[in-house]
């Protein structure tokens, strides 16, 4: 170029032809391995955090307290459509100190006993669930024992006499089982924050350690355990049986609220309180688990069916006691829908 200083002609023409050079990708090729490298990012976190669920899946599952509660016997009934639970509260003392058993209102009463048996249907196909209550002085047939409470059964066998007994009377070859004691339900209220109800009046029971107001309030785990287990009502257990399964579905439906699932402080030690204090069958996993608070939730919510087996009156059975007799013919109804799946009316 003409008037330039010597020398400086050639180096412009080397600029240019660097400046062309095809060798230099041109701008926006350099966008592209960025936009690889955050997908790949991407990818590995959600990786990471979906072996971390695994891992901590894996890990509650085998803290789970595991009982041989179902067994195949002759006469069991054959295998029905969907999925069915039987859900037990026994009144065991175990892993409470003493101090505790105090502040609970619990006694000192050895060994275990049921407070509560709740049979939870789950249609095939995820329809509407169905739970029905089983009160412990139902009067039944116990293999071996001849005829009983219901809660005998498992005072005179365990959960597999019971889970046999409620098989023969039902005819439903139970799927799952589920057990909870006092230490884990006082656990589990008290990992949620207590649980709100609404009582009608005010309810007094020094045996069970209850002295309620009438009106909304929250309960802690102290009135939450005298709650369901309190029998000084008119009906006696008939009433106690409605509360049991009234406050069951306040309790799921806090626990599967956003405020304990998306709460780490709250929803870790409902995690670990729940593996370590429930007992369940043989075979019985973390994967079973998760659907039976939904199933529950869906029932508390007006989404399934709550009910009580049909009751025929009561009566005192000599070196039993009083009991509760079933209407047989509704009962029977009742149970054959279910065995067959159908909807309850």
């Amino acid at each position: 170029m003409s008037g330039l200083p010597e020398g400086w002609s050639d180096r412009l023409d080397q600029l240019g032809r660097s400046v062309r050079s095809p060798e230099r990708p041109p701008p926006q090729a350099g966008i592209r391995p960025r936009r690889r490298r955050w997908g790949r990012r991407v990818a590995v976190a959600i990786a990471l955090l979906l072996v971390l669920v695994l891992a901590v899946l894996v890990w509650l599952d085998m803290r789970l307290n595991r009982v041989d509660a179902l067994a195949d016997y002759q006469g069991r009934p054959a295998v029905t459509p969907g999925t069915d639970w039987l859900i037990v509260g026994s009144d065991s003392r175990q892993g409470l100190s003493a101090e505790r058993r105090k502040q609970l209102a619990t006694g000192q009463a050895a060994g275990r006993r049921t407070d509560t048996m709740m049979l939870l249907h789950l249609p095939r196909g995820g329809g509407s669930p169905t739970l029905v209550s089983l009160p412990r002085d139902s009067y039944v047939p116990i293999p071996g024992h001849g005829s009983n409470k219901l809660n005998a059964a498992y005072a005179f066998g365990g959960p597999k006499l019971l889970a046999r007994t409620v098989e023969g009377v039902t005819g439903i070859r139970i799927d799952h089982y589920m057990e909870v004691g006092f230490d884990g339900f006082a656990s589990t209220v008290d990992a949620v924050g207590g649980v709100r109800l609404c009582v009608d009046q005010p309810m007094h029971d020094p045996k069970a350690g209850l002295d309620l107001r009438a009106g909304c309030q929250v309960l802690d785990s102290r009135k939450a355990l005298g709650y369901v287990r309190t029998r000084a009502s008119a009906r006696g257990d008939l009433d106690r049986v409605e509360r049991q399964r009234e406050f069951l579905g306040a309790l799921v439906d806090k626990a599967t609220s956003p405020g304990v699932l998306l709460n780490p402080f709250r929803s870790v030690p409902l995690a670990l309180h729940g593996a370590d204090s429930i007992v369940v069958g043989r075979s019985d996993h973390i994967h079973h688990l998760v659907r039976f608070p939904f199933a529950m939730r869906a029932v508390s919510g007006g989404n399934g069916v709550e009910t009580t087996v049909p009751i025929g009156g009561t009566g005192l059975v000599p070196g039993v006691g009083s009991v509760v007799r079933w209407d047989r013919a509704k009962a029977l109804a009742l149970f054959n829908a279910l065995k067959e799946d159908r909807p309850v009316g």
